[in-house]
């Protein structure tokens, strides 16, 4: 009985150490060891997936240490252990299995594991399947970057494992559709890609369009008589035809060894180099091969001699042709899951080019934005007050200038575009109302003048910027909130920043209508305006209104100017880049109307827009198109799209 009892805890015991043993990740490092010392990317990767696949809970620790370069083998023994640095070039040693510190020993008695970037590689795919658990959300990502970076069907099994068990939404959405796509391309079961097909087809991402697109590319072949068995058809083709000509396919004969290569005036002038004697080549001086017809009779004639391969002749050629088919086949072997790709693709693509053309016109929106910004100032002096102010654009400039100044002052970006704003429009008011004084109020009716005197002007403040922050682009920065774009699918985006200038702009439009609708000043600006001899008898002053009104203008000027900042480069140079753009606005608009602005600036955005999406290469191209056709609009109506009524129409 004794006996018995023993027989039967000995059996217990041997269990056991067949259970440690088997929850030991040192032992199957010890079965390749020789392998991994040498960490070579030929040969290493089954046993990663041996470690990987292992079932044992140490082996994502070996693996991450293993790619950290953290991983060390004792030479005296060949064991692996985890490796940190100690005192005096010496390594402490942790055991994998046990997690306890074995020793610490010298670099010079350990071998550190250093994986190349390839075997890294290899190490960072295996490790997918434990980190797409991890309770470390930093790693989660990583792992699904990993999938995104480099998809594989190995990785589709545990993705699909990972799925249930995944507690947090956004990881688990991430998941589903890397799900998807890996079905897509790498499923087995032609039924659950189609599946997969069908539920992204709606999608706009890239990476579903860079997963389908695989599936429907073709190669081109040729066979021998008949179209060979288990392709994939995507079409038969015949030599002559679009695309596919008689040189295309003899081509493709050639380089399937199929058909003799047709010998190239190359290759005619290096044969007979080879075949000199004497002076002469095939019995011809070699002062006669000066032209292409005598080296092709001397080639000839090497040919008769069997010296050389003969000519193809085009009963060859057209032979060969007659003998052979050629196709386009399908690298996916499914017809069900290329028809479907297909299918999808054509759909996806006809969304993709109804969002191209939403975005394409919020592009257009928001440039308009930006010239009707630049260009409200300059409706108020040129379009309402009759002045031509080449200077307007320097106006901008300097107030993208008083805007990267306070940001020097006040280093919070938010507060300092809230000081800024306000800031712009007094230094730049304060600007104009001196430049109104001291030069425009001498000058007007007189517009000749006025133009050159601004246009002096305009250099002048150029210069004295220059001289004083120098020839070199200073930045204006955004707030933190505005950095970033609405995105709205993979294809159509607006930044922040262009969102707020198209707010501003319609503030500013707001602003002016109030201004010219609801105030004393508007009232009198408008009065002056129509009849400044039957304002001034009313008891306007219309100097003042003059200074004011261009004051005002200009100050709208600065504000725009700090606006366009925020994305354009700040350098003395700024307000030319958009004067022009300024003027084309208030001029096809109708000058002296702010809705007339507002439809000149859309008209130029998009008009804008439309052409550098028809000559995306050339943008210089796409302004000159554009002042072109206005130069035609204008002809048609010279008072512009909605053209001032009244008294003042005539004038």
């Amino acid at each position: 009985m004794k006996t018995f009892l023993f027989a039967i805890f000995a059996i217990i015991l041997s269990c056991f150490a067949v259970s440690a043993q088997d929850s030991a990740i040192q032992p199957l490092l010890q079965e390749n060891q020789a392998l991994i010392a040498k960490s070579s990317r030929k040969t290493i990767g089954p046993v990663i997936d041996a470690i990987a696949d292992s079932g044992v809970a140490q082996a994502q620790s070996v693996l991450e240490n293993w790619a950290a370069k953290d991983m060390w083998m004792r030479k005296s023994d060949g064991l692996f252990f985890k490796g940190e640095a100690a005192a005096d070039r010496h390594i402490q040693l942790i055991d994998f299995d046990s997690r306890e510190v074995v020793g610490t020993v010298a670099k010079s008695d350990l071998k550190q594991l250093k994986p190349n970037s390839g075997v890294r590689a290899l190490i960072a795919t295996a490790l997918v399947r434990f980190q797409l658990l991890d309770p470390d959300k930093s790693k989660r990502q990583d792992a699904l970057t990993s999938i995104q970076r480099d998809p594989n069907g190995e990785l589709l099994a545990p993705l699909r494992a990972s799925i249930e068990k995944e507690l947090d939404a956004d990881f688990k959405a991430q998941k589903q559709r890397l799900e998807r796509l890996l079905t897509i391309g790498y499923d087995s079961d032609p039924e659950a890609r189609i599946n997969a097909i069908t539920d992204m087809s709606g999608d706009l991402g890239v990476d579903l369009r860079a997963t389908l697109n695989p599936i429907v590319a073709t190669t081109r072949g040729v066979a021998l008589g008949a179209l060979p068995e288990n392709i994939n058809l995507a079409a038969t083709l015949q030599p002559g035809d679009d695309g596919f000509s008689r040189d295309d396919a003899y081509e493709l004969l050639v380089r399937n060894n199929m058909a003799p290569a047709r010998i190239s005036p190359d290759a005619i002038h290096a044969a007979l180099s080879e075949n000199i004697n004497g002076g002469r080549v095939a019995g011809f001086p070699l002062v006669q091969l000066n032209t292409d017809d005598a080296r092709r009779l001397a080639y000839q004639a090497l040919a008769e001699a069997g010296k050389v391969p003969p000519f193809v002749t085009e009963t060859q050629v057209s032979l060969s042709l007659a003998q052979h088919v050629f196709f386009d086949s399908y690298a996916d072997p499914s017809p069900e899951v290329t028809e479907a790709a297909a299918k999808a693709l054509k759909s996806i693509e006809l969304k993709v080019g109804l969002n191209r053309t939403i975005d394409l016109l919020l592009d257009a929106l928001s440039l308009a934005s930006i010239y009707f910004l630049a260009a409200i100032g300059l409706a108020i002096t040129f379009g309402v007050m009759g002045v031509i102010n080449m200077a307007h654009g320097e106006f901008i400039m300097m107030g993208a200038y008083t805007g990267y100044v306070v940001q020097q002052i006040i280093p919070d970006h938010t507060l300092s575009i809230i000081v800024a704003i306000p800031m712009a429009f007094a230094v730049t008011f304060a600007a104009g109302v001196a430049m109104e004084r001291l030069v425009i109020r001498r000058l007007y009716d007189r517009p000749l003048e006025t133009l050159l005197a601004t246009f002096g002007i305009s250099i002048a403040l150029q210069q004295l910027a220059k001289n004083i922050f120098g020839t070199q682009a200073r930045p204006l920065t955004s707030p933190g909130w505005l950095d970033g774009a609405l995105v709205l699918n993979d294809v159509v985006s607006i930044s922040f920043i262009r969102i707020a200038i198209f707010f501003l702009a319609l503030l500013f439009l707001c602003v002016f209508l109030f201004i010219m609708k609801r105030t004393r000043l508007g009232l009198e600006t408008r009065a002056v305006t129509q009849n400044p001899r039957m304002a001034a008898s009313m008891g306007i002053n219309p100097g003042r209104v003059n200074m004011l009104t261009f004051g005002l203008g200009s100050g709208i000027a600065g504000v725009a100017g700090v606006a366009i900042g925020l994305f354009a480069k700040v350098t003395s140079e700024l307000g030319s880049d958009y004067i022009v753009q300024s003027f084309m606005t208030v001029v096809v608009g109708g000058v002296g109307n702010i809705w007339g602005t507002l439809a000149g600036a859309a008209m130029i955005g998009f008009l804008q827009k439309g052409i550098e999406w028809l000559n995306p290469s050339n943008t210089l191209a796409a302004q000159t198109y554009m002042i072109i056709f206005i130069i035609i609009f204008i002809q048609f109506r010279p008072r512009g799209i909605i053209a001032l009524k009244g008294r003042a129409a005539g004038d």
